[in-house]
């Protein structure tokens, strides 16, 4: 897999992404374009089962390229060009049938953030932060998803001022797995990665699809969901050779079906 912003990396069924536009890998068009294909090429890959994001440098994504910005309103359709890609960058991430770990290796910032928030586990570096700064640039997005996942008011303040919250208070809050020195991130999140990887391969697809849909569900809904997974995996060989294994204290050995 080739791509003009991103880096790509497969080994042992984990899939390395590091987005790759130095400075700070700030997102583009081209960029953005290059994310919704990647992640739906490793969506259906299937010696890809997990999927580890991460920037290039000393930061994550400072989000949008504002120097493409004044441009769109000259064009007729620009705009609804623009947030298409805006959107379908950040569902190729949060709609990929894989597992994605987000090693926030610095600031993530306005859509470096959605990224983050996309992604279904997060580590940091010490010296990472996340911020929805484009107030400070006449601009307000990103309110949605921020309200996911912190309380009203912080999220409301940081909407509202385009404050910074660092990686220790990500992590006092919860909302990290870990907060890290700079050369302990990426080795801990491989080894999430390879935990992943481990697994069988329709179990954890399934396993993600029901994270994400259970999300948008009334909650007995969600519960017969799930349960309808349970039962459809119960009937595969993956399954059977888990419990075999189980029983005869080994390794399982899984082929994803």
């Amino acid at each position: 897999m080739e791509f003009k912003t991103l880096l790509v990396e497969i080994k042992d069924r984990i899939a390395l992404v590091t987005l790759n536009r130095p400075p700070v890998n700030a997102q583009n068009a081209e960029m953005r374009a290059d994310i919704t294909a990647c992640f739906d090429e490793l969506s259906d890959r299937e010696d890809v089962a997990c999927i580890v994001l991460t920037g290039s440098g000393k930061v994550f994504s400072a989000g949008a390229d504002i120097r493409e910005r004044p441009n769109l309103g000259a064009t007729p359709g620009a705009y609804g060009r623009h947030n298409r890609l805006v959107r379908e960058s950040y569902y190729a991430v949060v709609e990929c049938s894989k597992p994605v770990i987000a090693a926030v290796n610095g600031p993530a910032m306005g859509a470096g953030f959605g990224l983050v928030m996309g992604s279904d586990i997060w580590v940091a570096s010490e010296d990472a932060y996340v911020s929805m700064p484009e107030i400070n640039v006449g601009l307000a997005g990103g309110v949605t998803f921020l309200q996911r996942v912190f309380s009203q008011s912080r999220a409301r303040r940081m909407f509202y001022t385009g404050m910074k919250v660092d990686a220790k208070e990500l992590y006092r809050l919860g909302l990290i797995e870990a907060c890290l020195p700079a050369d302990e991130l990426l080795p801990y999140a491989m080894e999430i990665a390879r935990d992943m990887a481990s697994k069988s391969p329709i179990a954890l697809r399934l396993a993600k699809e029901a994270a994400r849909m259970t999300m948008v569900m009334p909650p007995r809904d969600a519960y017969r969901y799930e349960q309808g997974n349970t039962v459809a995996l119960s009937k595969t060989e993956d399954a059977k050779e888990a419990q075999r294994a189980f029983l005869e204290k080994r390794a399982p050995v899984y082929t994803g079906r």
